[in-house]
């Protein structure tokens, strides 16, 4: 190769490699410090467009997720005040069944069965969660605490936008008079013998005066028993929702980590890799710097042919 001093091709070289192995230590250096090898459409324009896709998959799969929880609490609350309250018709059955013997003061049971049909319809209008209520009627609801509440519970299960209902026992009133245990309650109001399940009885319980017959009484216990059926069908349905929500819930937490391995596969770096990388172009970099040095002084060696 013959010497000039006007063109140092061999420093030219040299300036190409050190600007190339720059540029790709600089690229190195920004992937260990992201930890991504893909971090902008820059650096493969499809790996980030299909791993943005999938991000938005994983974000609306938190919000599924942060609904189906808030759904779970409001099935707990409602299944909850629902074993409340068919342990509390089991004492009406035992009281009303006690009136059929002789010397028992019925007023007294009815007073008793009174305050357990007060108790049905606290634990019903109790069990609201942010404002969702399944177990009375968001008028009921509404008069007895001043709060106006929603009967009906809609969660989103997946990404598609589809979704379940939960629906209340009643969306009327009271859950006595949905169970017909009480009639034309008054919302929010208490139970009397006036408004009680024991229409024809009432005389018998606000008096004490006589013993039911046993075809009153018969029809009495089955008006009790059929409100424990009705609440235990409605304690199934619940147990129900329960369990498609937790399934829902961990179908969408394995999504979600699914998608996440996904997006990460797509731009997560090898960072023993990128570290190994890393070292091979400082070296060269430095070695691209010799060269250079070398390069550039190649023309000085001109000098000395006129000496």
């Amino acid at each position: 190769m013959s010497l000039s001093i006007n063109t140092n091709n061999s420093a030219m070289v040299a300036l190409e490699s050190l600007n190339a192995t720059t540029n790709e230590l600089d690229s190195t250096e920004n992937t260990v410090s992201t930890g991504q090898k893909v971090s902008t459409a820059a650096d493969n324009p499809a790996s980030y467009a299909i791993a943005q896709s999938m991000n938005g998959n994983i974000s609306g799969l938190s919000a599924v997720s942060d609904g189906l929880s808030f759904a779970a609490q409001v099935v707990s609350t409602t299944t909850s005040a629902t074993s409340s309250i068919i342990s509390t018709l089991q004492l009406i059955q035992a009281a009303v069944t006690s009136v059929g013997q002789t010397g028992i003061d019925t007023a007294t049971v009815g007073q008793e069965v009174e305050g357990y049909l007060d108790q049905i319809n606290t634990f019903a209008r109790n069990a609201t969660m942010n404002g969702v209520n399944l177990l009375d009627g968001s008028g009921d609801v509404s008069t007895a605490t001043g709060k106006s509440v929603t009967n009906t519970l809609q969660y989103v299960t997946g990404l598609q936008g589809s979704t379940q209902t939960v629906s209340s026992v009643t969306t009327t009133g009271a859950i006595t008079d949905a169970l017909n245990l009480t009639s034309g309650l008054t919302s929010g109001g208490s139970v009397t013998a006036a408004t009680s399940m024991y229409s024809s009885l009432s005389t018998v319980f606000k008096t004490g005066a006589t013993t039911p017959s046993s075809s009153d009484l018969q029809a009495m216990i089955q008006t009790v028993q059929s409100a424990i059926t009705t609440m235990t069908n409605y304690a199934s349905k619940f147990g129900a929702a329960t369990n498609t929500i937790s399934g829902m819930s961990t179908y969408s937490a394995n999504l979600s980590d699914s998608l996440t391995s996904g997006v990460g596969a797509l731009t997560d770096a090898d960072m023993a890799a990128e570290s190994a990388k890393l070292t091979s172009l400082q070296t060269k970099q430095s070695l691209a710097i010799s060269s250079l040095s070398v390069a550039k002084s190649s023309s000085q060696n001109i000098l000395t042919l006129f000496r």
